[in-house]
């Protein structure tokens, strides 16, 4: 089983671009941008909490599990953590 990360569709719903949503929570765009990628292995639950008070969302509604072999080509391994 693998984490995904859906920010991109949250983003989408909310109608907010990617830029706003790093300054409003205090991130930059491209630490932002990995984690939207998933190019991250873990975040801190304060930065998973800004998002979600940001886009009036659960961290539910940023992830999915998929099974490994549906993820195989997505990006993502040996990138820090934001």
């Amino acid at each position: 089983m693998r984490v995904v990360v859906t920010l991109d569709v949250m983003l989408a719903r909310r109608k907010m671009k990617a830029k706003d949503l790093a300054q409003r929570i205090g991130i930059t765009e491209a630490n932002l941008s990995l984690l939207r990628t998933g190019k991250v292995k873990g975040m801190r639950f304060e930065t998973l909490a800004k998002i979600c008070e940001a886009l009036a969302c659960k961290p539910g509604d940023i992830f999915d599990v998929t099974a490994d072999d549906e993820t195989r080509s997505a990006p993502g391994s040996g990138t820090p953590e934001v």
